[in-house]
């Protein structure tokens, strides 16, 4: 699994629509340098979460098999993205008193357990502990409270929850594709680390990854996680809404969306033509481009219309001034980041991995935005042991990995 001093790591990006399995080389430096990919349509899951194994084994399969091919290595472990409906967060506020006056890593540790130490219904686990600062002594703003004198320590945390079936899931689908799960990863936090600047996370900013089903949104300040949420929307209802109104099948839709979709009327020429194939056997016709984009548009607002009043509703409307960045497969579409800015009335970019070396042509979009997070969260994490598919104690493993991850992220 290695070459030289370089190590493989491999991000797996099991969505709605696609699975995406990206390889990449990481140098002591952590420097990710992209070798493989591969992607193929994911059939066995609906807004996120796994509707059929049977489905989704042979889908990654298919996406893991491409990627070997193409980086010449074999795959054992990878990082798995989680995502979906079922995904919650919410912010806590823990404290405790110091221990000899120094702030040790036991108190830290405390701090964090006093934080999370909240009613959480029996289907629930937590994913995620984020820390947002500390505090010390009244003296606020602080990233790493390691070593400092005082006597109270309180922390701000944001908790990532989801329900215990999904991971258990992937973790299974993963499994029977003869592959170890290394670690889960909440997918809005690997697109967060794929597409966005330090200058970003520390000015404030919010970051949308508009998927196949759902949507994931992220709200960033001074380097930490302020606020997630996950809508269950995203380009699946575009492709149904035109294959509605132009009577076509949903996977001609598809083509339809992606060859020709706009999300902006203004954008498009009266004199601009689709020609669509009918159901039941029936003669191909001829429609304007621009009925369309009438189409698609009222959708695309009402998106971005409820990614509004979630981020109004998160309270941090009024911190994010890098503004809003967009990522995701459907956000590629022609449109999109002009109607966002109308809706937001916010500065908005489409959000593409950064900072990576390789095959950087192959993977400068934004649909590879969460598979190259992964990586990048690979880079920094080495992962130690794995899942089993027979452990009841499944996400306390998860939560044990994931207390590394206290100052590590952002």
């Amino acid at each position: 699994m290695a070459k030289g001093k370089e190590r493989i790591v491999v991000g797996l990006d099991i969505g709605t629509t696609k699975i995406c399995a990206v390889v990449a080389a990481v140098d002591n430096g952590g420097k990710c340098e992209i070798i493989g990919i591969g992607t193929t349509p994911s059939k066995g899951l609906r807004k996120g979460v796994v509707i059929n194994i049977d489905y989704t084994v042979d889908s990654i399969k298919k996406a893991i098999e491409e990627a070997e091919l193409m980086a010449g290595t074999p795959i054992q472990g990878v990082y798995a993205g989680i995502a979906g409906g079922h995904i919650k967060g919410f912010n806590s506020h823990g404290v405790v008193a110091v221990k000899n006056k120094e702030v040790s890593k036991k108190d830290i540790e405390r701090v964090i357990d006093a934080a999370q130490a909240v009613a959480m219904p029996l289907d629930r686990e937590v994913i995620h502990i984020l820390p947002q600062e500390y505090i010390v002594d009244d003296q606020d703003g602080i990233r790493d409270p390691l070593g400092m004198s005082g006597v109270r320590l309180e922390a701000r945390v944001h908790i990532v929850t989801g329900a215990v079936t999904s991971a258990q899931n992937i973790i299974k689908c993963c499994h029977r594709a003869g592959l170890d799960v290394l670690d889960i990863v909440l997918e809005p936090l690997a697109a967060a680390d794929a597409v966005l600047t330090e200058e970003e996370k520390e000015l404030g900013v919010a970051l949308v990854d508009i998927g196949g089903g759902t949507t994931d949104v992220a709200i960033l300040g001074n380097g930490s996680i302020k606020h997630t949420a996950v809508l269950a929307l995203g380009g699946v209802n575009l492709t149904n809404d035109i294959a509605y109104g132009l009577r076509t099948p949903a996977t001609e839709a598809e083509k339809i969306k992606k060859k020709h979709g706009c999300a902006l009327t203004d954008l498009v020429g009266d004199e601009e033509e689709v020609e669509v194939l009918s159901v039941g056997g029936h003669k191909p016709r001829t429609v304007s481009r621009l009925s369309l984009a009438e189409i698609i548009e009222p959708r695309a607002e009402e998106f971005f219309d409820l990614i509004n009043r979630e981020i109004l509703k998160s309270g941090f409307d009024d911190r994010i001034a890098s503004g809003v960045v967009i990522t995701g497969g459907t956000v590629i579409m022609p449109g999109m980041t002009e109607l966002a800015e109308q809706v937001f009335n916010l500065p908005v970019r489409r959000g593409t991995p950064m900072d990576i070396g390789g095959l950087v042509d192959v993977v400068n979009s934004p649909m590879y935005a969460t598979a190259v997070g992964l990586v990048k969260y690979a880079s920094t994490h080495a992962g130690e042991g794995g899942f089993g598919t027979n452990e009841t104690g499944i996400f306390d493993r998860i939560l044990l990995k994931m207390k590394g991850w206290l100052k590590e992220f952002f």
